[in-house]
């Protein structure tokens, strides 16, 4: 296997992988080896005679392992993006043994005994010390090896059921997704959209996207192909209860030998939040005031249907509704959100006013499929900052969502540059101009709020790079980016008729502000719900036995004051892969911790003329260049001059 791949670094610009060359066959051994390889670097690091400093320990650890991280970066790239069959028995057999791997590294005794020796004065140098030892305490590095042995068992075991979760789910979206023979039933969609889930045996398939509340639930007409959809929707994935269950008291069990009550103060602990407590208190705030503004929503979506609605037909009269009291139809929008015209004329150029930053297209570069386009980023200089990849399209292949990760993490250790990919999960039309809703264009803002963080990174350090931060900080940067959505320099620079190139009326988009006020209250309760399940999953104690996974769920929302039948959660437990195989257990909190820091942000912009470069230069330099290198609210602090406070985050959501 002399000619694989991983053996050596790319020698492509900015290290991007070799796509064309990687073949499924190259993963394993690339694995195997990059696995030996990166412990017997381990080992000598630990086994140095040397007295240990930062640079022969921990610098050294930095510089460990990069057969590894370049297999381990592409693969799971590959798994959430465009997986196969072979791809899933490849995860399935390595995911284990990574995580045994993992062990072997952070329970080596020596190399632990000789991280704690290791002190240093820099500053930058003391915190990812600090990080590192926290890594090693978290991991179990005290524990005795009685304890450590069964630690290896627990994790282990979770790694295999992540597994097993991720790729039931990844199953049911087209598995179980709604199968319809007659068109009339899709009546509300349009033909472009009817055209793009038609199969060649005349049926129409409409795949499950990974929430509860689908996007058809808004548009189609037929209360029964509603019901039908979000039936599927609550009930898909069933499979996947079992080890949700199994995942949650393993979870608790492993809290439990590292000192912990709970895996959820187990979470926090090395998150801004620091305590339960904390974020208790917040979600406190937040919980009643919510449902009451749902309640009132249902009421005026009951009067618009003319009936008690079910939760099936939420989405479709909170339209009627908006129509009725806006004159405001979401659909009017969509001819005006035309996908290249989105990124390039609207997401790119935000971060050009911003930023200075600009983007080429490299039709030389290619990506893992023929969906992704590469684009080189420059700054105003026209130094050199990047590649960006942008997968747009959803695919039986790709799993559910919106998201971002690193190809290439930068960093001056290595004089790495920084290489990042979005995926989005876009219906590809059948022919003709790709157009977005609304909620795609701001999660298409979203996501490249993160590819900035990712980008902007001035890490000496990998560990501490770009978004290498704390989950509950992770969405902030992220969530401040969606402001530049409907910023009217902005908006009116993307937002044109695909046909007629005119700009979207200046009262449709009055209009969509003004609607955007009503139904705050079902998304907060929607999201809210959610993450009081993820909290109540994981504030089991060890030995907790949950026999009904379904019963355990409804007894959470009763006993956090969430439960209300019209609004379910935005991800229930079998298909809540954030918290199941996607690393926010007990975390799913951080979206709106982060937006409590996001609506300060917003509020510190417009005080400060808006999309200007001394804005964004004060924001990139205080906050989206340092990565995880220090302290993630020292750094908010900097940049917004005082401790973040709720109330701005009250108003928006219409909760003060």
């Amino acid at each position: 296997m002399a000619e694989n791949p991983f053996f050596a670094p790319s020698s492509l610009p900015y290290q991007l992988p070799p796509f064309e060359e990687i073949r499924e066959e190259h993963y394993l051994p690339a694995f195997e080896r990059g696995m030996a390889e990166h412990l017997a670097e381990v080992d000598a690091i630990a086994n140095s005679a040397e007295e240990p400093t930062f640079d022969n320990t921990i610098a050294a650890l930095e510089r460990s392992g990069q057969i590894l991280n370049r297999t381990a970066t592409v693969f799971f790239s590959i798994a959430a993006s465009d997986s196969t069959d072979g791809i899933m028995a490849i995860e399935t057999e390595v995911s284990p043994k990574l995580t045994k791997h993992s062990d072997e590294v952070r329970l080596n005794r020596a190399l632990w005994e000789r991280v704690k020796r290791v002190a240093s004065e820099d500053a930058e140098e003391a915190w990812l010390l600090e990080k590192y030892r926290d890594d090693f305490i978290r991991a179990g590095a005290d524990l005795g090896e009685q304890e450590q042995a069964r630690l290896r068992e627990l994790n282990e075991e979770l790694s295999k059921l992540s597994t097993e979760f991720s790729q039931n789910l990844l199953k049911a979206s087209t598995e179980e997704a709604m199968v319809v023979k007659d068109a009339k039933e899709l009546d509300g969609f349009d033909e472009a959209k009817i055209e793009s889930i038609r199969k060649d045996d005349g049926t129409y398939v409409l795949p499950l996207l990974n929430f509860t509340n689908q996007p058809g639930l808004a548009q189609l007409t037929n209360r029964e192909t509603r019901r039908r959809l979000y039936t599927l929707s609550v009930e898909r994935a069933r499979p996947n209860l079992e080890p949700a269950v199994r995942m949650a008291t393993l979870r608790a069990e492993r809290a439990a030998l590292l000192g912990f009550p709970n895996h959820a103060a187990y979470t926090v602990a090395d998150q801004t939040a620091k305590t339960v407590d904390a974020v208790e208190e917040m979600l406190g705030q937040l919980v009643g005031p919510a449902v009451r503004n749902a309640k009132k929503e249902a009421e005026a979506l009951a009067e618009q249907a003319g009936f008690d609605i079910e939760p099936w037909d939420w989405s479709f009269y909170a339209e009627k509704v908006r129509a009725a009291r806006y004159d405001f139809d979401a659909d009017a929008m969509r001819p005006y959100f035309e996908l290249n015209r989105v990124f390039r004329d609207g997401v790119f150029h935000a971060a050009t006013e911003l930023y200075g930053v600009t983007f080429t297209e490299r039709p030389d570069l290619n990506g893992y499929h023929p969906d992704v386009t590469v684009f080189e980023v420059f700054n105003e200089d026209g130094s050199a900052l990047g590649l960006f990849l942008l997968d747009p399209y959803a695919r039986p292949t790709k799993r559910g969502g919106a998201w971002m990760n690193n190809l290439v993490d930068q960093s001056y250790l290595f004089g790495d540059k920084p290489v990042v990919m979005n995926n989005l999960n876009i219906t590809k039309p059948a022919g003709g101009p790709t157009l977005l809703t609304y909620d795609e264009v701001n999660t298409a803002f979203h996501e490249f709020g993160h590819a900035l963080h990712g980008l902007f990174s001035e890490a000496r350090y990998p560990r501490v790079s770009g978004t290498n931060v704390p989950r509950d900080f992770v969405e902030y940067p992220s969530q401040v980016n969606e402001m530049w959505t409907t910023w009217p320099e902005i908006l009116s620079n993307y937002a044109k008729h695909h046909e007629t190139g005119e700009p979207m009326p200046a009262e449709l988009v009055e209009k969509m502000k003004a609607a955007e006020k009503f139904n705050q209250g079902f998304m907060t309760v929607e999201y809210l719900a959610a993450t009081l399940l993820d909290w109540a999953w994981h504030k089991l104690a060890a030995g907790e036995e949950v026999e009904d996974a379904e019963a355990f769920e409804a007894a959470a929302l009763e006993a956090a004051r969430i439960a209300f039948p019209l609004v379910r959660p935005r991800y229930r437990t079998n298909y809540f892969a954030h918290i199941f195989s996607g690393g926010y257990s007990a975390g799913y909190y951080s979206y709106i911790w982060s937006e409590v820091l996001d609506a300060e942000s917003v509020e510190w912009f417009k005080e400060n003329g808006g999309l200007k470069r001394e804005n964004g230069d004060h924001f990139r330099k205080e906050l989206l260049s340092r990565g995880g290198g220090m302290d993630p609210l020292t750094a908010f602090r900097n940049f917004r001059g005082r401790d973040p406070r709720i109330e701005p985050l009250l108003k928006r959501r219409g909760l003060d």
